[in-house]
């Protein structure tokens, strides 16, 4: 058990100190560092709010003023107008031309003074657009200094938060390992029991795996050859495992043939002696062992020491083959013990009267149909006779037609051929 693992006394969950540490650290850096940006951001917005009321006052106080300076110098010029023109009218007669050069010489250096105030006015306006565009690019590079320091604090916080991942990682991995080596240490042992096991299985009872065979040949030879009789031997009767009698499509017997069933590692020479002994016994045609084992001798299906030896997927043709000899032997065992009596059995029938009648019979409808078939071909060559002479009459009517014709016409004017040129009979 890990006595790192701290549990929560409220949900229940589970969670390592190092990684709660970790968060615990993150969660307090990324509010103190949002804390700060937030004052900053609102000294900043402030700061500007500000700097924009006053510029804008100074903005409106200025146009004010240069507002009211021209409209008192414009109300002062037209006085001065008025009493110029007045004075003008008065003393028309005493220096026009001097007093109107001074008059307007006087209104040229108002209107520079003007001129000068309107330009003045127009530096201040120009000063004050100067220093906004400075305010403008302080708070530019302020915000650029702010996030390039944003930017640092973050990588440091993603560097932080990187080496905790790498070290926690670790951790993990050196645990995963572990835990591989768990499983492999677990799969090893399962895989050794399965090997016991499967060792235990295959030296399982040899009786219990002689049985399934023996019952499967059984089925077998049942399933092969329905119309045999297919015995069992009990178990601890002497004798062999499997008896099939043959028969013969008539039902007749015609012999028998025993079967030893094995299922071991090793063939054994003495179930030949055993099984030779039980065919004296049974009075056996044929023996046949069935076994799992070959001889080291045999590669494949053969006879033995007069036993037949095959594994359980050649038994089926190997009894196929074997039944067939029995009933041969059958056969001809049952005419070689006959043969006198039907010797004597043809003799009789040949000199009886009946095959003499049977004979008799035969003769007559031979001769019955040889004659009828002398009067047919007599007579269907009188018509064919006939025939030919009336087919030779039409010929030598048609050929006079022909030669009349030939001296009329001419040949190439009308085919008058009974006959095709293929026939090989053309008309000349």
């Amino acid at each position: 058990m890990n006595t790192n693992i701290i549990t929560c006394p409220n949900c229940a969950t589970q969670f390592e100190p190092t990684e709660a540490l970790a968060k615990s650290i993150r969660e307090s850096m990324r509010t103190e560092f949002n804390t700060k940006w937030k004052d900053e951001a609102k000294k900043i917005e402030e700061q500007y709010k500000q700097k924009e009321i006053q510029l804008q006052q100074q903005a409106q106080e200025a146009e004010k003023a240069a507002q009211g300076r021209t409209q008192d110098l414009q109300r002062e010029f037209e006085l001065q107008k008025k009493k110029i023109e007045e004075e003008a009218q008065r003393q028309a007669t005493i220096n026009i031309q001097a007093s109107y050069e001074h008059k307007l010489k006087l209104l040229e250096d108002t209107n520079k003074t003007n001129t000068d105030k309107l330009t003045e006015a127009r530096n201040r306006e120009l000063d004050f657009l100067k220093k906004m565009q400075e305010l403008q690019a302080r708070e530019q590079e302020l915000e650029v200094a702010m996030q390039r320091k944003m930017l640092e604090e973050r990588g440091k916080l993603s560097e932080q938060i990187k080496k905790e991942e790498e070290e926690k990682n670790k951790v993990r991995d050196a645990e995963h390992q572990m835990r591989l080596k768990e499983l492999e240490k677990q799969l090893d042992d399962q895989r050794k029991l399965a090997e016991e096991m499967r060792r235990k299985a295959e030296q399982g009872s040899m009786q219990l795996q002689g049985e399934v065979q023996e019952l499967a040949l059984e089925e077998l030879l049942k399933n092969a050859f329905p119309f045999d009789i297919i015995s069992e031997v009990g178990k601890g009767v002497k004798g062999a495992d499997c008896i099939q009698t043959v028969r013969n499509n008539y039902g007749q017997e015609c012999g028998k043939i025993i079967y030893e069933s094995k299922r071991t590692k090793d063939f054994s020479p003495e179930w030949i002696e055993k099984l030779k002994a039980d065919t004296r016994m049974l009075g056996a045609d044929v023996a046949v062992i069935v076994t799992q084992a070959m001889p080291k001798d045999m590669a494949g299906f053969g006879q033995k020491d007069g036993v037949w030896i095959c594994n359980f997927s050649e038994a089926k043709a190997l009894v196929h083959v074997l039944r067939d000899l029995v009933m041969q032997v059958y056969s001809a065992q049952k005419n070689h013990d006959n043969k006198g009596d039907k010797m004597a059995l043809l003799y009789n029938y040949l000199i009886s009267a009946e095959f003499a009648g049977q004979w008799n019979a035969i003769k007559e409808g031979f001769m019955s149909m040889k004659i009828s078939l002398i009067k047919e071909r007599d007579q269907m060559e009188r018509i064919w006779k006939a025939r030919e002479k009336q087919l030779d009459k039409v010929l030598l009517n048609a050929t006079h037609i022909r030669g009349s014709i030939d001296g009329i016409a001419g040949m190439e004017s009308i085919d008058l051929n009974l006959l095709s040129e293929d026939s090989g009979l053309m008309l000349e």
